[in-house]
């Protein structure tokens, strides 16, 4: 997902439903935005739908984003009360160039980097991914001294979860998402 500030309008996917009679909704999907409206509306109000639609997904998505400073405290915070403050790191920021992984981290340099991907993702879920990239800053790998870092994150198993299910419905034919391992 691209940051939302600075993108072009993304593409977008209107599904016209039967069954659907008032509401009207919208969501991202990979890079598009689809909007789901009644089969009655006419092409005019569609039209209008649309437009109000994709700008409170972006608008959302704008507040949803935080920034790198931001995600820098977020990651101090995280440290300090689930790995005693044992990792810090130096920097922390969004990238666009992860469409296998959620996070990574460089030791050398103490940066950790997240996939825009999460962005719109419960926060537990970004904090998992954060308090994951730290304990690489203490451990290597991923064996059990790694996940006895962890053990004090109450949602981990809820957050790996979800990664697990966001990556598997990423996988399905027909959707627009990036796998994810």
């Amino acid at each position: 997902m691209l940051d939302p500030s600075t993108t072009p309008d993304p593409p977008v996917e209107v599904v016209r439903s039967t069954r659907r009679r008032r509401t009207i909704s919208a969501y991202r999907n990979g890079d598009r935005i689809i909007v789901q409206v009644p089969a009655r509306l006419s092409r005019a109000e569609e039209a209008q739908w649309v437009e109000r639609m994709v700008r409170r997904v972006l608008a959302g998505e704008r507040r949803a984003l935080r920034s790198d400073d931001e995600l820098l405290g977020r990651a101090q915070a995280l440290a300090a009360r689930h790995l005693g403050g044992r990792a810090t790191a130096a920097a922390v920021r969004w990238v666009d160039n992860q469409e296998s992984r959620w996070g990574s981290c460089t030791p050398e340099d103490r940066s950790i980097r997240l996939s825009r991907r999460l962005v719109g993702m419960p926060d537990y879920v970004i904090d998992y991914v954060l308090l994951h990239e730290l304990a690489h800053l203490l451990v290597p790998g991923h064996g059990p001294d790694f996940w006895a870092e962890l053990a004090s994150y109450p949602r981990l198993e809820r957050a790996r979860g979800y990664l697990e299910g966001a990556a598997a419905a990423a996988r399905l034919p027909g959707l627009a998402c990036s796998p994810a391992a």
